[in-house]
């Protein structure tokens, strides 16, 4: 004997199930197809949000993106700098992790303002005493590990990045990887990004790295000035 009430509302549960299910993966699968079109340190990290996908697979270029990098307009700025840190990737995320604590060594920065677990607002200092703004948006969070964020739609500077803690050979502590991609507005060149900051941005990376080592080894940064900036 069929029941027709009982069946009904026993049957719907899973196919209310099935089709989560395939909301979220087609949600992923739309992720992944936006971010390898737009092949870059954003589009790579949209899709290894969307659906986990192996690095090597979301660094790929496109034929317009390799063609602009020959003329050098459109051109994204993307530095890549490794630090190793006498101290354990837990700490080191930790501190990371609170964005509020960047400017402590990122000179570049004014400060962060932490609204919530994804979103940040940042402001940077430009020239003559001008500041370039964006809020930013956390991608993705593994502990311990890996941060990705990129910024939202109406920043001053597209921007993206991530920072990635591995343990280093021979008990010597924690490398700190930076990966970050600066989007020029409007077609520009990349000088001018790199002008804005006033310094190379790859240099600019490696300083403030250096200075988030000491900072993270001693409890302090010394500068030229002679002065001391202690650890918030």
């Amino acid at each position: 004997m069929t029941s027709t009430s009982g069946d009904k509302s026993s049957t719907n549960q899973p196919e209310a199930g099935e089709v989560e299910r395939w909301a979220s993966l087609i949600g992923g699968g739309a992720m992944v197809l936006m971010g390898l079109r737009q092949g870059s340190l954003r589009g790579a990290l949209t899709a290894l949000a969307g659906g986990g996908l192996v690095y090597q697979g979301a660094t790929k270029q496109s034929t317009i993106q390799k063609a602009q990098e020959a003329i050098g307009i459109n051109q994204p700025i993307k530095v890549e700098k490794t630090v190793t840190i006498n101290k354990s990737a837990e700490e080191l995320y930790r501190f990371w992790h609170n964005f509020e604590n960047l400017p402590t060594f990122m000179k570049h920065l004014k400060s962060v303002k932490v609204h919530n677990e994804k979103r940040s607002h940042w402001i940077a200092n430009a020239p003559l005493d001008n500041t370039v703004e964006w809020d930013a948006d956390i991608l993705e969070d593994r502990e311990n590990e890996f941060i990705s964020w990129a910024s939202v739609e109406g920043a001053d500077i597209d921007n993206s990045g991530f920072v990635r803690f591995k343990k280093a050979p021979g008990d010597r502590g924690t490398e700190v990887k930076v990966v970050l991609e600066y989007n020029p507005p409007g077609g520009a060149l990349a000088a001018t990004v790199a002008k804005l900051f006033g310094e190379e941005p790859e240099q600019q990376i490696g300083d403030e790295l250096r200075r988030f080592k000491m900072l993270m080894e001693t409890g302090e940064i010394s500068t030229t000035e002679g002065q001391t900036s202690g650890r918030k």
